[in-house]
C-alpha cells in the first residue's frame, strides 16, 4: 500500500481515492475543498463548462501544493442572464442550496471540519445560495470552519492589472484566455465583443434580446500567456485559504 505521502497532491482527488487511502489522509488533513461550476452558454467560442473547467484546474494544482481533499465538482449551476441561450442548463438555488447541505453535511460525518465551497461562477443568486447553506452549517455543525464564495471575488488587483479590457467580465478576455491556457483545443475562434444591455435595477425577463452572444468583453484580446498568469493567481489564493482555514485533527 502506498504511504501518506505517495497520495498527496495530484492524488487528493477525492473520486480517485480508495477508502483506505481517505481514511489515512484523514490524519494529514480534514479540509474538504467542494468546486461549483456551469453547463452555461459562454459565448460562441467557448465551451459550456468553462466556469466548471477552470475551477477544477485551480483546486487540482492548489492541492499539489497544501495538502486538501477535491471533491468532484457540481457541474450545474443557478444561471440566471444566460438562462434563455442555447446549452445552458441550470438549477434552482434551492436545489442548489440543498445539495451543499447535504454533501458539508456526510463529509462532517466522515471527519471533515474545513470546508471551502469555491464556485468557479459569479453569478449573484448562485453565490448567494452557497452563502445561504454555509450560513446554516455553520450554526448547526460543531467546531466547522467555512468559506463560501466565487474564485473572481478574492483575486483582487493583481488579476485586474492582467486585462486590458475595462468591465471584462463572461466570456471575455480573461476567461477565454484561461481556457486557451487551460485547454486550447476547446475555443472556437473569437467570438465578438459584447457587453450586456440590462436596464438595471429593472428585471427582464427576455435577457437574450439584450445580450445575444452570451459575451461580456472582448474575447479578441485573450492570450494563453494572460491565462496562465491569472491561473497562477487563482492557485496562490486557494493555497493562501486553505491554509488559513488551518488543520483540524
Amino acid at each position: 500500500m502506498r504511504g501518506l505521502e505517495g497520495f498527496l497532491g495530484a492524488d487528493m482527488i477525492l473520486e480517485e481515492m480508495t477508502m483506505e487511502e481517505f481514511r489515512r489522509a484523514l490524519k494529514k488533513t480534514r479540509t474538504l475543498a467542494l468546486p461549483f461550476g456551469t453547463v452555461e452558454a459562454h459565448g460562441a467560442h467557448l465551451p459550456l463548462h468553462t466556469d466548471t473547467l477552470i475551477i477544477r484546474e485551480v483546486l487540482k494544482e492548489a492541492s499539489k501544493r497544501v495538502p486538501f481533499f477535491v471533491a468532484p465538482a457540481l457541474p450545474y449551476g443557478v444561471c440566471t442572464s444566460t438562462g434563455g441561450h442555447p446549452g445552458t442548463l441550470g438549477i434552482t438555488p434551492e436545489t442548489l442550496r440543498r445539495f451543499t447541505s447535504d454533501i458539508v453535511k456526510d463529509a462532517y460525518r466522515k471527519g471533515m471540519r474545513n470546508f471551502i465551497l469555491i464556485s468557479g461562477h459569479g453569478g449573484g443568486l448562485h453565490v448567494n445560495a452557497m452563502r445561504e447553506a454555509g450560513e446554516a452549517l455553520v450554526e448547526e455543525l460543531k467546531g466547522i470552519r467555512l468559506a463560501a464564495f466565487s474564485i473572481y471575488e478574492v483575486l483582487g488587483k493583481e488579476a485586474e492589472e492582467i486585462a486590458e479590457t475595462r468591465n471584462d467580465s463572461h466570456a471575455g478576455e480573461m476567461e477565454t484566455s484561461s481556457v486557451l491556457f487551460l485547454a486550447p483545443h476547446l475555443v472556437k475562434g473569437r467570438s465578438r465583443e459584447e457587453y450586456p444591455d440590462f436596464p438595471k435595477p429593472f428585471i427582464v425577463k427576455d435577457k437574450m434580446r439584450r445580450w445575444k452572444g452570451a459575451v461580456w468583453g472582448d474575447p479578441g484580446k485573450a492570450t494563453s500567456e494572460k491565462g496562465q498568469r491569472l491561473f497562477e493567481i487563482m492557485v496562490e489564493r486557494v493555497v493562501e485559504l486553505i491554509r488559513k482555514a488551518g488543520r483540524v485533527r
